[in-house]
């Protein structure tokens, strides 16, 4: 498989990319990160650029995710608004972890919107989803399906004690 080759190829992966917990809020439309590609400071942010990026631009189709490369003295890193403002963070030798940190506590939304936006969407997308709170109250109420037993008897055929009966 030609995707797997180079460096580090599990980063190609759609399990990885799925992965990612940085989804940026919506009002954030440019993600700009400038750094150098030598250098002690340099290199959280290097290695932040390395494995959080694919998954921000997987996670984020709607952002247009920058690279600028030796082209500053410390490494920081530009957002850009839908509103015309924008914010700069400052990386400058931190770690790769204190990078994503920083980020998701600043510009991403919390985890219980996340988690609340993913449970809408799974109950509207699933038709196959019965039960309290959703579109129907039980299987038999889809075309196609045995009506339940308590409403209309089933079959004898259909029914274990008749098919397999105790010797």
């Amino acid at each position: 498989m030609p995707f797997m080759k180079g460096r580090a190829p599990i980063r190609r992966t759609l399990k990885y990319l799925e992965a990612g917990a940085l989804v940026l809020k919506e009002r954030v439309k440019i993600f700009c990160i400038n750094y150098n590609t030598s250098g002690k400071h340099h290199e959280g942010v290097r290695d932040f650029v390395f494995w959080h990026v694919p998954q921000i631009q997987y996670k984020n189709p709607d952002v247009q995710v920058l690279t600028l490369k030796n082209m500053t003295p410390s490494p920081f890193i530009t957002c850009f608004f839908d509103s015309g403002e924008r914010t700069l963070i400052d990386i400058d030798s931190k770690t790769q972890e204190e990078v994503h940190g920083h980020v998701k506590k600043v510009i991403c939304k919390p985890d219980d919107i996340l988690a609340a936006e993913l449970k809408a969407v799974q109950k509207k997308d699933n038709p196959a989803n019965f039960g309290f709170g959703c579109d129907r109250q039980c299987i038999c109420e889809v075309l196609g399906q045995v009506p339940c037993p308590g409403l209309v008897p089933l079959p004898k055929n259909m029914r274990g004690k008749y098919t397999f009966p105790r010797a």
